[in-house]
């Protein structure tokens, strides 16, 4: 669990530093559509979902692990990651997003998650070294 942790803040901290820094660019997130730059923010899951899966597989599995093992390690990051950049987001639209209600913003949250489903999956199958067993 202590690498879920690790890695989920990794995710939470470096989405909300994000937040902050595209709007201290000057970009903030609109009704219309998101901006092509927004896009990169789909990286920060991505990157730190595959060296935390990795770094269990490595440590606590001893370069063993099954399909189901590395999905639910998956979960587990992304809950972490998920909880602390929805914190982050309600802060940010409070504090610094007036024209911005946290409506609209949950379609964005939705469309995170399941991008993070989708990376969860491709992820579990590229670690797993198991390949005759499902778990």
């Amino acid at each position: 669990m202590k690498n879920a942790i690790i890695s989920g803040l990794f995710i939470g901290i470096l989405s909300a530093a994000w937040m902050f820094t595209m709007h201290a660019m000057g970009f903030s997130p609109q009704t219309s559509g998101p901006e092509p730059i927004e896009y990169v923010s789909v990286l920060i899951p991505l990157i730190v979902l595959y060296f935390g899966v990795r770094s269990y597989r490595t440590t606590v599995c001893h370069g063993h692990m099954g399909f189901l093992e590395a999905l639910m390690q998956c979960f587990k990051i992304l809950i972490i990651g998920g909880i602390i950049t929805v914190a982050a987001a309600i802060i940010f639209i409070d504090e610094f997003s007036k024209e911005t209600s946290l409506m609209n913003f949950s379609g964005r949250i939705f469309g995170a998650l399941l991008v993070g489903i989708l990376f969860s999956l491709g992820i579990s199958v590229l670690l797993t070294t198991k390949p005759n067993k499902v778990d």
